[in-house]
């Protein structure tokens, strides 16, 4: 009888999630930069009702952000993404899939990741501040802007990100006057030691933007377990309990044996 039942909700449960994604198209947009993607993304967000499910890089400089909402709301942020992209000169492809059948999803690597991004129970001491990205083509470059951008403002470094063909990306956080001054910076120490390839700022990040950005280990703080005190009744039974000590049984005195 149990496995009938379990059979029953689960099937129940499979159509109620089949019914929910019907409607539903996919969106990606492809660019040739890190820091374009980013911006794509961001704009994307704010364009439609949509759902970022994260990037997707293949090597070679290649990043795809793929969103995921009604087929209205989905080719409306495509078409700004693709507005966006082109405006920095990266734009590699588009497309927009209606009604994605589930093999599709289950194959490729588009489904919803959001709790995969964020451990539970984590959060990120930099949240809600401004993102700062400076794209090099080499590490020394990225390294150089690095230390140029937290020498001339009050911002910190995240993490760094690399997505082949010798790019690496910086990405700084902090007020949006700081990281706009620190991009400036990152941007001509760049030029001076190799190759600048691309650089963003987006003053007011989206959650959902913020949960597929890298961050470093060091930013993200483990939530504490929320200590009690305990009884101070309690504790001088435990103190009494440990003070007492077991007798010494080779000096307990012997009974002596009646012949």
């Amino acid at each position: 009888m149990e496995t009938s039942n379990q059979r029953a909700i689960n099937t129940v449960q499979s159509s109620h999630h089949r019914d929910n994604l019907k409607d539903t198209a996919l969106g990606l947009v492809s660019t040739l930069s890190f820091p374009a993607i980013v911006g794509t993304a961001d704009m994307m967000l704010k364009s439609a009702g949509v759902h970022l499910v994260g990037y997707e890089k293949i090597g070679g400089g290649h990043c795809t952000a793929i969103v995921r909402g009604g087929i209205a709301d989905v080719r409306l942020a495509v078409e700004a993404g693709v507005q966006t992209a082109e405006q920095f000169g990266q734009l590699v492809s588009s497309l927009v899939i209606p009604r994605p059948y589930p093999n599709l999803e289950i194959v490729l690597p588009i489904a919803n990741r959001f709790s995969k991004l964020m451990e539970e129970g984590n959060y990120s001491r930099l949240s809600n501040q401004a993102v700062g990205l400076v794209e090099t083509r080499g590490f020394p470059a990225m390294v150089g802007a690095c230390d140029a951008m937290l020498k001339a403002a009050d911002v910190h470094l995240a993490a760094y990100e690399k997505i082949g063909a010798g790019l690496c990306t910086a990405i700084i956080r902090g007020s949006v006057a700081n990281v706009a001054v620190a991009v400036e910076a990152g941007m001509f120490e760049a030029e001076r030691i190799g190759e600048l390839n691309a650089v963003m700022v987006i003053p007011r990040p989206l959650d959902e933007l913020e949960q597929t950005l890298p961050l470093a280990s060091c930013w993200i703080e483990q939530r504490q377990p929320l200590n009690l005190p305990v009884n101070i009744r309690e504790r001088e039974q435990v103190a009494e309990i440990e003070m007492l000590q077991l007798p010494d049984l080779t000096q307990l005195p012997v009974k002596i044996l009646e012949e």
